[in-house]
């Protein structure tokens, strides 16, 4: 793993040199790639930049909020490996196969706050998320970043033999992400994250009931619709760690979008979609063939009301 980490920084390394040499007052001409996610400005103010194009890239959520009123409908499907001995031709190179899919909606109280539903099928976690910016960056770099806060609760329904308690069924994740658009052409984020499961997942001795994790993705824009993303998780975690069996997530590819769309296609090696399953238990190598394809698509309803538009 130690490979991927050199790889991903250097990669985020070349792509800020890059973004240094763009000026960045250029970020206060958003483009149509930005419409679905920025907002229209009716004064003076600093607008808002907008950093990502969407609310999830491949394994993270992004600083980005669904707006006041608007809601996102998200299908997040990994589909099984692309080789080795659960891969290959035999198996449609995984697309036979299903490692995980997720089905949620966000829901914008307000341009700042959104709550979120979903449910996996690894687990059958069902979660309820609540995502708050407390922080937009600004085109006049009054705010050079963005700063969104996540909280979730996670519940584990089924499995009897596996949960005594209630309380036992229940996981909880927090993260703080910190994000800036370098330039036109770049944007990163930083997320550090905190995990607990009443019961540890997965329930093996010696395994903690919580930990803390830190992530990292970059996006480079590629074309006006298109960019590049790489995603990737380390969990601090001394169980882990010590154990060959867990591997860190780690993730790329390609963020598209189209009219009231976002599609983003992607190869990585975590199975699982919610990131209190896949920062618990990766353990899929690259190494072996234990990468899959997968692909998330975001729509988005807009339910306020049109009779101000009307009039004008």
């Amino acid at each position: 793993m130690k490979k991927y980490i050199i790889l991903f920084s250097l990669l985020l390394s070349g792509s800020a040199l890059m973004a240094q040499k763009t000026d960045t007052t250029k970020l206060k001409k958003t483009d149509a790639a930005d419409s679905l996610l920025n907002a229209i400005s009716t004064d003076n103010k600093p607008e808002n930049v907008v950093i990502f194009k969407a609310t999830r890239l491949i394994l993270s959520q992004s600083t980005e909020l669904t707006k006041k009123k608007n809601l996102n409908f998200l299908i997040i499907h990994r589909f099984g490996d692309f080789a080795g001995k659960n891969g290959g031709g035999q198996l449609y190179y995984g697309l036979d196969d299903i490692a995980d899919v997720y089905i949620g909606f966000e829901y914008g109280i307000s341009n700042n706050l959104n709550i979120d539903i979903g449910r996996t099928t690894i687990g059958g976690l069902a979660d309820l998320e609540l995502k708050y910016a407390i922080l937009h960056q600004k085109t006049d770099n009054s705010s050079p970043i963005a700063i969104t806060l996540i909280g979730e609760g996670g519940l584990r329904p089924y499995g009897f033999v596996t949960y005594t308690t209630f309380g036992d069924r229940l996981s909880y994740f927090a993260q703080a992400i910190f994000a800036r658009k370098f330039s036109s052409a770049f944007s990163l984020q930083i997320a550090p994250s905190y995990v607990r499961d009443n019961e540890p997942m997965p329930n093996i001795a010696g395994n903690e009931q919580q930990f803390i994790s830190l992530s990292a993705t970059a996006v480079i824009k590629i074309s006006k619709h298109m960019g590049f993303v790489v995603d990737y998780a380390h969990p601090f975690s001394s169980f882990r760690q010590n154990n060959s069996n867990f591997v860190d997530p780690l993730g790329f590819g390609l963020q598209m979008e189209t009219g009231g769309h976002v599609f983003t296609i992607n190869i990585t090696n975590a199975r699982a979609v919610d990131e209190i399953n896949y920062l618990n238990d990766t353990e899929s190598k690259f190494s072996k063939g234990q990468y899959r394809i997968g692909f998330t698509i975001s729509r988005i309803f807009d339910f306020n009301s049109r009779s101000k538009d009307k009039q004008e």
